[in-house]
């Protein structure tokens, strides 16, 4: 007599372990590419350097060194240069198909987006990381303590979190990974008419409210304030870190549900 089995389905996957796995594998997707790797630390000591050497001369800004005000800015903002990967990435993943087995899984939206962003925001860490190490590298000091710099760089990972998700929802609504990256080129907008490279007081009169009241600026000066013990603009850039993962991350997990 023969007996019948039947197989009893298979579990849904719950959210933590589905999000580990989306990190897994954008991870090991990440580190089998040297290119990404390499390209993005000499993208960020070129521009540093540049910066610092070429162009730092000419600047004015009140410091004992354009170094001082420099640096700071930059660290906080690699992320917007180097974002353009996570918006290509995400497009591609689309494109390849991947996206698409995602959906088809019983997992919730949520953690595509959480698995997403662990992974993106790990290497976005480590850009920030070693740009802060070429900054020592081109003659910044820290004028405070040991403990306000660690703090000072705490504010710039929490903006690498944050910035992953926005870099993430641009490159799902971006057709391809040709116009992800042009996508992301806004980005440059944003770090260029702000007070990373030079102080708002120097540019034209009806300039200096935009760059004065977007995002990135309080961002920067927060990152500047807290090196020298101050919590001056921190409150701001709570504020819109808070604001901008209230926004974008909504985003995301809809984009992903009509994917």
């Amino acid at each position: 007599m023969t007996t019948l089995t039947i197989a009893r389905p298979l579990a849904a996957p719950g959210a933590t372990r589905a999000s580990l796995e989306v990190t897994r594998r954008v991870l090991r997707k990440y580190f089998r590419t040297p290119g990404l790797f390499a390209m993005g630390l000499v993208q960020s000591a070129m521009f540093l350097f540049s910066f610092r050497f070429v162009f730092g001369g000419a600047v004015s800004t009140g410091a004992s060194s354009y170094v001082y005000y420099l640096v700071p800015g930059y660290v906080a903002t690699i992320v917007l240069f180097t974002g353009g990967g996570i918006a290509v990435a995400v497009s591609e993943d689309r494109a390849q198909g991947f996206t698409d087995r995602l959906l088809s899984l019983p997992i919730p939206r949520g953690a595509i987006v959480l698995g997403r962003t662990i992974a993106d925001s790990s290497t976005n860490a480590w850009t920030i990381c070693a740009t802060a190490v070429f900054g020592f590298l081109f003659g910044f000091r820290l004028e405070g303590s040991i403990e306000q710099g660690l703090a000072a760089l705490g504010l710039c990972l929490l903006y690498g979190i944050v910035f992953t998700v926005v870099f993430i929802v641009m490159g799902l609504f971006a057709p391809n990974s040709q116009s992800a990256q042009g996508m992301s080129m806004i980005a440059f907008a944003f770090a260029f008419i702000s007070s990373v490279y030079v102080p708002v007081s120097s540019m034209p009169g009806w300039l200096q409210p935009f760059a004065k009241y977007q995002p990135i600026t309080p961002m920067v000066d927060a990152v500047r304030s807290l090196l020298v013990g101050s919590t001056s603009d921190v409150t701001l850039a709570l504020a819109w870190s808070a604001l901008l993962l209230a926004v974008f991350t909504p985003v995301a997990m809809v984009r992903y549900r009509r994917a």
